[in-house]
């Protein structure tokens, strides 16, 4: 007679997550180098490094900063003379993209293949990242400060700046106060994002339980944006074989690419932005939108108002249609079986409001260079300027809701018909 087979060992638990100190300064430096790399190239690119008194590298530090949120401010003056007077609002998303994606990527990486973290253990992992987070963006917001002088060229100011020896300089400096608080909402908002969107990434019992169709529309969503920039980066590279132009689309691809395909995203979807362009500079964008924008009053860019310059725009409806499909099958496809169409439509609608909110919030620009002379107004000749590019926020977030709710169902429709091919026998 045969031996009977031994039972089956149950199989050995999973080690719990390697977290500590030393991690989460690998993750935080491994965060800065990749955005401050991303950035250096991108400024390069586009002749940041011909700045005087060597200030290429802290106008990187002050990118990477404005990439996470932080507050710049810039300032001037030349005496009794003159004085310039300047805002920034905007944030460099390629190196914002780089540094979520490193950022999210070495905070799940102890936790992969391991046991499921406890609430606490999970928050401390966190807060170790933040701690020193912080501290680095301290010495960034310390770093990101220079002053150089203003070329004020062969007319009329040059001439009373040597009269009244003086020569303009300007600035800029960082909030250092403003850029931990919004450096750390940042990194709140990477890491929450990443948990969600991480399919190896054990979370808590309880967690799980309640964040299982979150974590199909965040990964769903988080794939959409991805899938943006990849088709702006493969229609800026062929553009920039087409036209030529090279220096200025890698600056544009790594310091603002995603501002232009999520803001191109939210166009598709039938949103309004309102802009202007003033002055001698302007947005690295393509020559469509810089004449829509360049107008002596704010203008309103929408499919409408591009369209009347060219008819091709109306493509970008056809490709956020295929892109959302594909994001609601995806979400569809990891759902239950047996879940209603009308559920994986609110739930896509919610995911796409929130994604459109975000993308609204983040793609903002504000811009103004001026200089008053004697205290009186602000002086032409090429020395002052204007850009400023914002949505109309609740009519975006409506045709978001539109959107999510009729592609969330058709998106559907395709995942439950696979589901039961597969269910169904050969």
């Amino acid at each position: 007679m045969s031996r009977p087979s031994p039972p089956p060992t149950a199989p050995a638990p999973a080690p719990a997550a390697r977290t500590g100190w030393v991690p989460a300064a690998a993750t935080v430096l491994a965060a800065l180098v990749a955005m401050g790399a991303v950035a250096a190239l991108g400024l390069w690119a586009a002749g940041a490094a011909r700045l005087p008194d060597d200030a290429f590298p802290r106008v990187v530090a002050a990118t990477v900063v404005t990439a996470v949120g932080g507050s710049m401010e810039l300032s001037g003056d030349a005496g009794a003379l003159a004085r310039t007077h300047a805002g920034v609002t905007v944030m460099p998303l390629s190196v914002t993209l780089t540094g979520a994606l490193v950022v999210a990527a070495g905070f799940l990486r102890p936790l992969r293949r391991r046991a499921p973290a406890g609430p606490r253990h999970l928050g401390g992992w966190a807060v170790q990242v933040a701690v020193l987070w912080s501290a680095a963006l301290v010495g960034l917001a310390f770093a990101a400060r220079q002053t150089f002088a203003v070329d004020l060229g062969n007319g009329v100011l040059d001439a009373l700046g040597g009269l009244f020896g003086v020569e303009p300089r300007v600035g800029f400096t960082t909030q250092v106060g403003l850029t931990v608080v919004f450096g750390l909402l940042w990194l709140a908002g990477v890491l929450l994002v990443a948990l969600a969107a991480a399919g190896r990434a054990p979370l808590p019992p309880r967690l799980l339980r309640f964040g299982a169709s979150v974590r199909r529309g965040v990964r769903a969503m988080v794939a959409l944006l991805l899938a943006c920039v990849v088709v702006g980066v493969v229609v800026a590279l062929v553009t920039a074989g087409i036209r030529g132009h090279a220096a200025d689309t890698f600056a544009l691809v790594l310091l603002g690419l995603p501002n232009l395909t999520w803001f191109a995203f939210t166009i598709g979807l039938g949103a309004t932005w309102h802009g202007r362009v003033d002055g001698p500079f302007g947005l690295p964008v393509p020559r469509l939108l810089d004449e829509v924008l360049r107008t002596p009053d704010v203008s309103t860019v929408n499919l409408l108002t591009l369209a009347e310059h060219d008819g091709r725009v109306w493509w970008l409806v056809v490709a956020d249609a295929v892109l959302l499909l594909g994001a609601a099958f995806l979400a569809a496809a990891r759902s239950p079986a047996g879940t209603p169409l009308w559920r994986h439509a609110v739930r896509m609608a919610v995911a796409l409001v929130l994604t459109v909110l975000t993308v609204c919030l983040v793609g903002r620009i504000s811009a103004h260079y001026g200089l008053s002379l004697l205290g009186i107004g602000d002086v032409g000749g090429g020395l002052s300027g204007e850009v400023l590019l914002r949505p109309r926020l609740w009519s975006a977030l409506g045709l978001a809701a539109l959107w999510g709710l009729v592609t969330g169902g058709l998106g559907a429709l395709p995942a439950r018909s696979a589901r039961a091919r597969r269910r169904s026998p050969s």
